[in-house]
């Protein structure tokens, strides 16, 4: 399996943004996948927030984070980025990036439809 690696992480306030990105370790493009943003809260299951069908475009959000959060791929496909905004302390926790070349995009907030995951990078957003 390919190992992804999270970037961007750090201690906002209220109200701030942040962005997130993600890279598999070596060169790789990711074109025709099914990738998403997780993130695990302190006490919380893991949670789907954000992913992308980068076969087509399409995205999809959580309500939580609809109209706060963007997901997004670079024009290279190598990088994946999660741009946060309006940060609330709800916001804080461990976030994943993850990939799956089965673009199964009506389970996409099922874990394990994913097979590459990154290490997680902590945001915490104080009041």
């Amino acid at each position: 399996a390919q190992a992804l690696v999270e970037r961007g992480g750090g201690s906002v306030q209220t109200g701030g943004s942040l962005r997130l990105s993600c890279a598999a370790d070596g060169y790789y493009k990711f074109n025709r996948y099914l990738l998403a943003w997780f993130r695990r809260a302190p006490g919380k299951d893991r949670e789907g927030i954000a992913a992308i069908n980068t076969a087509n475009g399409d995205t999809y959000y959580v309500d939580s984070v609809k109209g706060r959060f963007t997901i997004s791929l670079d024009v290279t496909e190598t990088t994946l980025y999660l741009d946060m905004n309006t940060l609330q302390p709800d916001d804080t926790a461990m976030y994943y990036c993850a990939a799956s070349p089965a673009i199964i995009y009506w389970r996409r907030w099922d874990p394990d439809v994913y097979d590459w995951w990154g290490q997680g990078t902590q945001v915490t957003v104080s009041s």
